[in-house]
């Protein structure tokens, strides 16, 4: 019976051995090929595509449309998986290969029909970029099919991967709208229900336009809006019956970027950096590479491309750079739907017009269709019914024009200046963005890159009636854009907050601002710098000092005193780690978590209480938007601490400051069984970077996830970070001195788990090492040749 069992495990050991020797072989086999001769069918001349020991390609082509089918074989074959779920996000289609699980997101992107908007912007685009977008898709296509086998996640979905078209590449930048824009005018709806319940000062001073925080280029900080007086708005006699959790402060998808002029410069030539800040998973969202084309209209592009896309997003072509961040002009309106005579109708400018209806078809694996019903109206689909109390909304957002898209970054290509980038990037279609640039020649300038609409009046940031009146009227005139170029003090940043200041400001609008601390810290590290160079920008970037909690640390100091600690162990030892924190979002830092852990629940609790007349008005399951400028009224409460503003369950300001971190100091208790001096911010802020399919197969996890690094940084330090939230990128470059620069990214260049390219880079993203701009030496030379014609 023994030696039975022993066969027996014997057996099954060689089975599971052979098992997964069948598996690595077979997965091993959707490696691409780095090396050698491929004959393909699309090309017109001879391309090479040579990686240096990081994967990082140099692809050389003799024309554009073979540069961009060439990009298309590489992104193919390291990032197809990556590519499909970003156009299946935008269309609404990741039910079809995921199942019901998806079915709710396909539903939210499915309102906007970006599927057959793509295919409208297909037939608008001019010749050439038609063709490059062909040549890019044959390109996926091709590299795609020339792997041995299907990328591995195909074999776990039980799915096929589907051709790349040339819309897809449309429904990429789709998806950035999504991500960069508020697709269903959340912020207006939502706010619309506080000016409904609110006195008017409430409102005004809760939802201010900024704060003391601000670091505009042009025009200077907002100052602090009075308290209402008892007279006009008073929480006493009111209690708090609930915190929601959508009152928690979101990371906002943003970057950094900033420019410094030649005249400040080692070498003469403008220096421009760039960390853009977005959600993260294991393949990463950039892909970098060198982009060139030899000849008589030669290029030479360095820096991040996105996969899906044959355009670098960002980096250098030699003789201008150029960086992005999210504008957060208001580019979204809710509009307020009147009713017409007959059901189904509503009133326009030009009279009664029919709600139209398209029937959206969502494929659901292993179940039968859903069908959706997406109404619309000239100025944007109708949100569900239940969205908005009181009225019916429909969304006027940009990226429903057929005009907001287009390929005008391939412009940017061969610009030799800064004035000529910045009319390249007025007229570009996407996301808009804080467009920085810099030259060779030390030139540097601001402007926003993407269609601005052309309003009529003021801009709205409530709903608004357009029944009447149109509230756009086409779009800016590129000649109208504001710009900043060559500012007296030599340098330009931008970082999601207010950027201008008068008229600019009023063609860009409001659309959600972020608060400026994170700007602020930028700016004050560039006018601490007198000559700069690559590395000057780096340190900038990692800048994780507290400065923003700083007075909050302060605060809690001064509330914990001798008399509120005596006899009380817990919170003696909270302030003690706190008197002792290190300074900065450091992984290290226990202070430092235990002081933001104390501002957000002084700031849940205040803004519970602000808010208990909207909810009084619509309910407790109210969803609201709390403004990202509410630090400028939260800290007017806790310094100057109006009893009015208290609901009964605090005695007075202090009071309530001390339950905020009695509460912290329960909820540690609770949750953790060793001392508190163990609850460092690394701890929270460890890395959750994985792969898309990580949930799913967590056994597999740790072979397809990035490690869990404990990160440095925080939401309001320039080092935007959290566990899966943060830098997508970091550079700096001179246009010209490419060499000089650097450039890393938070996973590796291939999406596939057994490459030696998956993980590669990570290491340096986290620790902050600057790796070069430019890809290394050709470890690998793949020549791709055209087939014969005959």
């Amino acid at each position: 019976m023994k030696r039975m069992l022993v066969r027996f495990l014997v057996v099954a050991a060689t089975l599971v051995v052979v098992s997964v020797a069948v598996v690595y072989i077979v997965l091993a086999r959707s490696l691409p090929q780095l090396d050698g001769e491929i004959t393909v069918r699309h090309l017109r001349a001879e391309v090479s595509i040579e990686r240096d020991a990081s994967g990082i390609p140099v692809i050389t082509a003799n024309n554009r449309f073979d540069l961009a089918y060439a990009t298309g074989y590489a992104h193919g074959q390291d990032r197809f998986f990556q590519m499909d779920l970003t156009r299946r996000k935008a269309s609404g289609e990741l039910a079809e290969i995921f199942g019901e699980i998806a079915l709710g997101i396909d539903k939210q992107s499915r309102l906007h029909r970006f599927r057959s908007r793509a295919k409208q912007v297909l037939m608008n685009l001019e010749p050439a970029e038609e063709l490059v977008l062909q040549a890019y898709a044959d390109g996926v296509n091709d590299g795609l099919t020339g792997l041995g086998v299907k990328p591995f996640e195909y074999y776990l979905l039980r799915t096929e991967p589907r051709p790349w078209q040339q819309a897809d590449s449309l429904l990429v930048v789709y998806a950035m709208f999504l991500d960069l824009n508020d697709s269903t005018a959340n912020r207006d709806v939502r706010r619309g229900l506080a000016h409904s319940a609110l006195p008017e000062a409430a409102f005004n001073w809760l939802f201010p336009a900024g704060t003391e925080w601000d670091a505009p280029i042009t025009g200077s900080a907002r100052d602090a809006i009075q308290l209402p007086g008892p007279e006009e708005f008073i929480l006493r006699g009111t209690n708090t019956a609930s915190v929601s959790k959508d009152w928690l402060e979101q990371p906002i998808p943003g970057s950094n970027n900033w420019a410094v002029a030649g005249h400040l410069t080692k070498n003469g030539a403008a220096i421009v950096a760039n960390d853009m800040h977005l959600d993260i998973s294991a393949t990463g969202i950039f892909y970098r590479a060198r982009l060139r084309v030899t000849g008589d209209t030669a290029i030479d592009l360095n820096g991040v491309t996105l996969p899906g896309t044959p355009i670098l997003v960002a980096g250098s072509n030699g003789q201008v750079a150029w960086a992005n961040t999210n504008s957060y002009g208001d580019w979204t309106d809710a509009v307020v739907i009147k009713p017409g005579d007959a059901p189904g109708t509503y009133l326009t400018p030009d009279g009664q017009k029919s709600i139209v209806t398209h029937q959206e078809i969502i494929l659901v694996k292993d179940q039968p269709p859903e069908i959706l019903q997406v109404r619309e109206t000239v100025w944007g689909p109708l949100l569900e019914t239940n969205a908005a109390p009181e009225q019916l909304i429909a969304v006027s957002w940009i990226a429903h024009h057929i005009d907001a898209v287009n390929l005008g970054h391939l412009d940017l290509e061969a610009v030799s200046n800064v004035e000529a980038a910045m009319d390249v990037g007025n007229r570009i279609g996407m996301p808009p963005q804080n467009f920085v640039v810099g030259d060779a020649e030390g030139n540097i300038g601001w402007t926003i890159a993407g269609r601005i609409p052309r309003r009529v009046g003021a801009s709205s940031q409530l709903p608004a009636d357009w029944s009447e009146r149109e509230g756009w009227d086409g779009w800016v005139p590129a000649e109208q854009y504001p710009r900043i170029l060559n500012p007296e003090s030599g340098r330009i940043w931008t970082a999601n907050g207010r950027v201008v200041d008068g008229e600019a400001l009023n063609i860009i609008g409001d659309g959600g601002y972020d608060l400026g601390a994170r700007a602020t810290q930028i700016r004050d590290g560039l006018f601490a710098i007198d000559e700069f160079s690559p590395e000057d920008m780096l340190a900038i970037q990692l800048d994780d000092a507290a400065l923003f909690l700083n007075r909050w640390r302060e605060l809690l100091l001064a509330t914990l005193t001798s008399s509120a600690i005596a006899g009380d162990a817990g919170r003696t030892e909270y302030r003690q780690l706190v008197l002792d924190w290190i300074p900065r979002a450091a992984p290290e830092s226990t202070g430092y978590r235990l002081v933001r852990a104390f501002r957000i629940e002084v700031r849940q609790q205040a803004i519970a209480m602000m808010m208990r007349p909207v909810l009084d008005k619509y309910g407790e399951d109210t969803r609201l938007r709390i403004s990202n400028q509410f630090e400028g009224p939260l800290w007017s409460l806790v310094t100057q601490k109006p009893v009015h503003l208290l609901t009964d369950e605090y005695a007075d300001w202090d009071d309530l400051l001390l339950q905020a971190i009695d509460t912290n100091i329960e909820y540690y208790a609770q949750n953790y069984t060793d001392g508190l001096e163990m609850r460092t911010w690394g701890e929270l802020n460890t890395a959750a970077i994985r792969h898309p399919l990580s949930r799913a197969i967590p056994f597999l996890s740790r072979w397809i996830d990035m490690p869990a690094d404990q990160l440095a940084g925080d939401s309001n330090v320039p080092r935007a970070q959290s566990s899966s939230f943060g830098a997508s990128e970091r550079f700096a470059v001179s246009p010209g001195d490419e060499a000089n620069g650097y450039l890393h990214i938070p996973a590796g260049q291939s999406g596939h788990p057994l490459s030696d390219y998956y993980r590669l880079g990570h290491d340096d993203w986290v620790h902050g090492r600057a790796t070069p701009f430019l890809p290394g030496e050709p470890m690998h030379t793949l020549t791709l040749k055209p087939a014969a014609t005959q």
